[in-house]
Order: C-alpha cells, then sequence, then structure tokens
C-alpha cells in the first residue's frame, strides 16, 4: 500500500513538472517569432505601461486615462479597432497611420454606473501588426457604492 501511494506521489511530480516546462517553451518561442516579424518590417506596438489602477472610485463616477504608445516597428502602424469586454469600458484610439519611432496615446474611458468591487478592464487592439490581434493595456479600479 505504502508503495503505491509513493508511486501515485512521485508520478504527480513528474506529470506536474513536465506541464510546467512546457508552457515556458510555449512563451520563448513566442517571443522569437515576433522578434523575427518585427525584423521583416511589420510595425509593432509597445505601451510605456500595461496596466493604470485608478484605487478608489464611488459607483457612476466616469474616469479616464490616456496610454502612451510607440510604434518600435518598421513600417507604418494603423489600429483598425479596439475593444473591451464590456460596454462600461471605451477605447479611443487615433485613426491615422503612426509612422516607425512615433508615440501617440490610446484614451480609456470607464464609467463604473451599476458596479460595485474590484474591477479590472483589458483592452483587444486589432492592428496590421503579427499577430493582427493583441493585447493591449488594463485599466483597474475598486467601486465603493454610493452613501
Amino acid at each position: 500500500m505504502r508503495k503505491i501511494f509513493f508511486y501515485l506521489i512521485a508520478g504527480s511530480l513528474v506529470a506536474g513538472a513536465c506541464n510546467s516546462n512546457s508552457g515556458k517553451t510555449g512563451g520563448q518561442e513566442t517571443a522569437a517569432a515576433a522578434s523575427t516579424d518585427s525584423v521583416k518590417g511589420t510595425p509593432v506596438i509597445t505601451f510605456d505601461e500595461m496596466v493604470h489602477n485608478f484605487g478608489t472610485i464611488t459607483e457612476g463616477e466616469k474616469v479616464e486615462y490616456a496610454f502612451k504608445f510607440t510604434n518600435t516597428g518598421d513600417r507604418d502602424l494603423l489600429i483598425t479597432d479596439a475593444t473591451s469586454s464590456c460596454g462600461c469600458t471605451v477605447p479611443d484610439w487615433p485613426k491615422e497611420p503612426i509612422k516607425p519611432g512615433q508615440s501617440s496615446y490610446m484614451k480609456v474611458v470607464f464609467n463604473s454606473a451599476g458596479k460595485e468591487g474590484y474591477t479590472e478592464k483589458e483592452i483587444i487592439i486589432r492592428a496590421n501588426t503579427k499577430p493582427e490581434q493583441v493585447q493591449g493595456p488594463k485599466i483597474q479600479c475598486t467601486i465603493q457604492k454610493q452613501k
């Protein structure tokens, strides 16, 4: 009985180690592919900061933040769409092409009406990058009920 228990524990540890290792390799391949694509002449969107925390706000309050980004690629960057998981978070982005080396801003407005507690909203960006859909910045806040 003890041998069976020992082999079950040992097998679980080995299986867990194999799974965690495969995730790291996938990330390295993604990073390598991205750097190869940027050399081939694609735009790359790079944000100065990926997360902005508004702290504690009151329910019903609208807050906004402008995320600065730079085209670190070697072709013009054209953002075609930016969305959030809910209508309470609305991104506004430049519609004109951003030249290589140039910077611009993506404004994100969050409406806390009808919300309570901690929230985090992420912006998904579609552009002429590789891949076409990229993870954009996030906003975070804690919403308190009105008194």
